[in-house]
């Protein structure tokens, strides 16, 4: 028994029994196994084009990995998508007689949540009108009034960064790549400043701004002033990168589409220009309005496709980007010039006479013929004239109105966008994470050269001819050639639109009909009979049908048709009078 026992080795240590797990689902055996290259699929569900028109084998597989790391790329966005659990609901009316422009602020905070409450603030101030201007993550706000009045703050927590007395007149106010630094369009210049308050650079190629601009994935910072000059300036490099002459005089309405970074300014001729920098005249000229245009704004819900303008003439339209052949909506607002802003849900805010009208989509995207008004989702009354300024905050439902008595925030339900990127713009970074993504942008700044209507253009490849040509050279075979490349009378006849009729010159023929020899031919031309006529016909051999051509070859034959009658009566003698007899002559 003993034996036995030492031999099953019962009475030694006691060994861990070692766990398995079986696990039969897909994505364990993913993680352990692989497909050979020679059986994957190239191109898995990504639909990337072959390339196949291209020659060069190198490079055609260089713009297979580029079009599928893209297509991978957009269908990585569309999987991070289900990640965005927050989501916007507008204001619903409940019954057929309640309507949601009735709401009033004070019902709105009673329904609202305590950290949404905090977005609705009334600052009393001197020194106005204000203008104020939001961060990239809607954290921090700057205020500038035109008296000299400037501050940044951040107005959830209350903390004051910056509040100077400029003792000058000041139109506007932007932050630069984040609320460390601040641009102020002063009297005379252009200032710069720290969160501090400290002055840093005086721009002095910048004369009299009236409206500022900063195109964050560019570090460009863009200023128009009563010059009527556009310029660009690098604030990475301190370079002035371009300026522009309009040729419009004074402009005091300006923005930018965060879609193509293009920017679109409102004159006073009742024009709208869009410029780039690449380009010493405007991309697009549109006359808006009859008067001159008080504010443009730029819908960033729909990747820049809509445009709102507002002018002189009491006149709000809504303009759609890609064609440019009339306005989509237009309506008159009542009480004086009005102020447009668009939120990053698609809303559009009014601000004309002593309220601020809010719309939302897609009713003022639907094409409407006359000036009727949409139909309005709220309104909200300020008797403090005029209202200068339309600013809604990032990733709030807060609009920030300007005014003569300084600022008013009220709450708008839905027009905030809930989800951010935190990539791009996070309300809740820290100092260090400030400073890498600082240092990130810097690396990935994208040339000013770039900028153009449609950005998926740089970089893309021209489609594949659609129509080609079959042709033999000298008996070889056949070789496909695109109609692009074809020469002009081969294009018309693919077309069908050349003139295949042979021109018959009617000094080359005898009266008789016989063909001149090459010595007569010379002897002829010396003479300069028809040398325009004939010079204007033989260019119009390898054209298109030209009817003019055509009446005077018929012409010439007619002449020629003459002559040879003439010549045979002379060979004839004096011709034989015409009888009554005649027409029984047989034969």
């Amino acid at each position: 028994m003993d034996a036995l026992i030492a031999k099953a080795d019962a009475l030694g240590p006691k060994q861990k029994k070692r766990k398995t797990f079986h696990n039969t689902t897909d994505d364990s055996v993913k993680k352990h196994t692989a497909v050979p290259k020679s059986l994957q699929d190239k191109n898995p569900v990504l639909n990337v084009p072959a390339h196949k028109h291209i020659a060069n084998k190198k490079l055609r597989t260089e713009l297979v990995r580029s079009a599928t790391h893209t297509a991978r790329a957009k269908a990585l966005l569309e999987d991070a998508e289900m990640l965005l659990t927050e989501d916007a609901g507008l204001m619903q009316a409940e019954g057929g007689l309640e309507r949601t422009w009735r709401v009033s602020q004070s019902e709105i905070l009673v329904d609202a949540g305590q950290d949404a409450t905090r977005g609705r603030r009334e600052w009393k101030l001197d020194g106005g009108p204000y203008r104020s201007r939001y961060t990239r993550n809607g954290r921090h706000l700057a205020i500038v009034g035109s008296m000299g009045h400037a501050s940044t703050f951040d107005p959830q927590t209350g903390t004051l960064h910056a509040e100077l007395q400029l003792q000058e007149t000041c139109r506007d106010i932007t932050f630069l790549h984040d609320h460390s630094h601040f641009a102020v369009a002063q009297k005379k210049y252009v200032f710069i400043y720290d969160r501090d308050g400290v002055e840093l650079h005086c721009l002095k190629a910048h004369i009299e701004p009236t409206r500022l601009e900063f195109l964050p994935y560019h570090w460009l910072l863009a200023s128009i002033g009563n010059a009527g000059y556009l310029k660009y300036q690098d604030t990475s490099t301190g370079q002035l990168l371009v300026e522009h002459r309009t040729k419009f005089g004074a402009c005091s309405a300006m923005t930018q589409n965060l879609h193509n970074a293009v920017i679109h300014l409102g004159h006073q001729n009742g024009c709208v220009t869009l410029w780039t920098p690449n380009l010493p005249h405007p991309a697009v000229q549109l006359l808006a309005h009859l008067g001159p245009v008080a504010s443009v704004s730029v819908d960033p819900s729909t990747g820049g496709r809509y445009m709102a303008t507002a002018g002189r003439d009491g006149a709000v339209k809504v303009w759609d980007c890609r064609n440019w052949k009339g306005a989509v909506r237009e309506w008159s607002a009542r009480g004086g010039t009005p102020e447009v802003e668009w939120s990053a849900r698609g809303a559009l805010a009014v601000a004309s006479g002593g309220s601020v009208n809010v719309y939302t989509s897609p009713t003022i995207q639907q094409p409407m013929h006359g000036s009727t008004q949409p139909p309005l989702y709220l309104t909200h009354p300020i008797p403090s004239r005029p209202l200068t300024s339309l600013r809604f905050a990032p990733f709030q439902d807060v609009l920030t109105i300007g005014h003569a008595a300084g600022l008013s925030s009220i709450l708008v339900p839905g027009v905030g966008e809930p989800n951010f990127d935190s990539t791009e713009a996070d309300p809740f970074e820290n100092r260090k994470a400030r400073r890498e993504k600082e240092v990130k942008a810097l690396l990935d700044k994208i040339q000013p050269d770039m900028i153009t209507l449609d950005p998926e253009l740089i970089g893309s490849l021209a489609p594949e001819p659609k129509l080609s040509t079959t042709t033999t050279f000298d008996g070889k075979p056949a070789v496909e050639i695109p109609f692009a490349r074809l020469p002009r009378l081969e294009r018309l006849r693919v077309q069908g639109k050349a003139d295949e009729t042979e021109v018959v010159d009617p000094d080359d023929t005898a009266p008789d009909g016989t063909k001149f020899t090459k010595e007569e031919k010379e002897r002829k031309k010396m003479r300069g009979k028809g040398k325009s006529l004939k010079r204007y016909l033989r260019k119009q051999r390898k054209n298109v049908i030209d009817p003019t051509a055509v009446a005077i070859r018929a012409k010439l034959e007619r002449q020629r048709e003459e002559r040879k009658a003439r010549a045979k009566e002379q060979a004839g003698g004096e011709p034989r009078k015409a009888s009554a007899l005649d027409r029984f002559a047989k034969g």
